[in-house]
């Protein structure tokens, strides 16, 4: 989106160019922390804790610690389950203010002195101190991603020093030395309320695994690796319950997004679609709304969905809320970007968003899909003809009628 700088002297802050937070803002508060680290080689820090692993020339890529350039608590930094009431400005405040210090392993060179320590912070559950040598000054150039959070500056590093112990739970240290499986482990610590967030960063660095097929896994894969891992475990369990008794509808605006799920007392299928306005993030130019989208029936599916990480994200959220329920149900799930959200921030937003409106509770409980054609009309701006047209489910369920329909 072109913005008229003249508007900023007069906004100053207060949304009136329609974005969702202010990227000046969100800018100067991060070069501020950052100031004359363009000449400094030496980082002292709390990293929140925070590892990266790359995923451009696999299976060479690039590994190291990140952190802020100052000490104390920064968990913050590193916990997308606590952002989503966060400005958006704030959360871009602390990802640029990252700053990693990489070297370049091979995937399956999980026991190299460099990856061990890496390791050890990235298992660590608080804050942990670290003195970073980088080869030359960081460029303050942030990297953005479609599946994982932003990160700030980086560059090569000579060498780094974990100056506290690691905080680090016994059960992680157990799993790391046992032989569990990688899918077993991450059952394992999400049955124990560790923070999905957490799994996807010590699956990453290689922890859990056979010890002759553990590998380096880059971020963004172990993000979506993990919110696969657990829904599907959850599905099982859900799709051995009874079906919802009537049609659930929730609703979440948030950040120019509006979310929407339709729960239909069916077996288990689930779609997820966006819409995307010109002006926002995957859809700069002026044009016509762009819609994308995936499903799966029962049986689930077997190849990545075109949509992206988002995918599994919403199907984790969604399972979550059916197992909580003891039931299962055919979900349909829509999301409306708007101009005023125009940078990726990662697929936490759609998993912590979906959460927060299950939790909220349905909007709407009817047995008549008329209804939600005109909740969609009234709520949405795409209305009710486009996406029902884009849904290959719903137009299954308006024109396939079940065997008890005819008693």
């Amino acid at each position: 989106m072109k913005i008229d700088t003249r508007l900023c002297v007069l906004c100053r802050g207060r949304g009136y160019c329609g974005l969702a937070y202010c990227p000046i803002i969100a800018r100067n508060t991060a070069l501020t922390k950052l100031k004359g680290l363009t000449e400094k080689k030496e980082i002292y820090g709390s990293s929140p804790p925070s590892v990266f692993v790359g995923r451009i020339g696999y299976p060479k890529v690039r590994i190291g610690p990140s952190s802020p350039p100052l000490s104390g608590d920064t968990q913050i930094y590193e916990l997308p389950e606590s952002w989503l009431k966060l400005r958006i400005e704030d959360i871009l405040d602390y990802r640029y203010s990252l700053i990693t210090g990489y070297n370049y392993a091979s995937v399956n060179q999980v026991n190299e002195k460099f990856v061990n320590e890496v390791r050890d912070i990235a298992m660590s559950i608080k804050p942990v101190e670290i003195e970073m040598k980088l080869i030359k000054p960081p460029v303050p150039i942030v990297i953005f991603d479609e599946e994982q959070p932003p990160f700030g500056p980086s560059s090569p590093i000579e060498r780094f020093k974990i100056v506290n112990n690691p905080s680090i739970p016994k059960i992680i240290d157990s799993l790391y030395y046992d032989e569990i499986k990688a899918k077993d482990a991450i059952i394992y610590l999400y049955e124990r309320n560790f923070p999905v967030s957490y799994i996807s960063k010590v699956m990453s660095i290689g922890t859990f695994g056979e010890r002759e097929k553990r590998r380096l896994v880059p971020t963004r894969w172990s993000i979506t690796a993990v919110d696969s891992t657990i829904s599907e475990e959850l599905l099982k369990k859900v799709k051995g319950f009874q079906e919802i008794s009537e049609i659930e509808v929730y609703e979440l605006k948030i950040h120019d997004n509006l979310f929407i799920s339709i729960l239909f007392p069916r077996s288990w299928s689930f779609e997820w679609m966006e819409a995307w306005w010109p002006g926002s993030t995957w859809n700069p130019q002026n044009g016509d709304v762009e819609i994308e989208g995936d499903y799966e029936y029962y049986r689930g599916r077997k190849n990545y969905p075109s949509i992206g990480g988002c995918y599994y994200s919403a199907r984790l959220a969604t399972a979550e809320l059916l197992l909580n329920k003891k039931r299962q149900a055919t979900a349909v799930l829509l999301r409306e970007i708007y101009p005023g959200f125009n940078v990726p921030i990662g697929v936490w937003f759609v998993r912590e968003s979906i959460r927060e409106m299950y939790k909220r509770g349905p909007v709407m409980k009817t047995y008549d899909i008329n209804e939600v054609v005109s909740f969609l009309n009234k709520e949405t701006k795409l209305g009710s003809a486009k996406w029902i047209a884009s849904s290959k489910i719903i137009q299954l369920i308006m024109t396939e009628k079940k065997i008890t329909e005819y008693f």
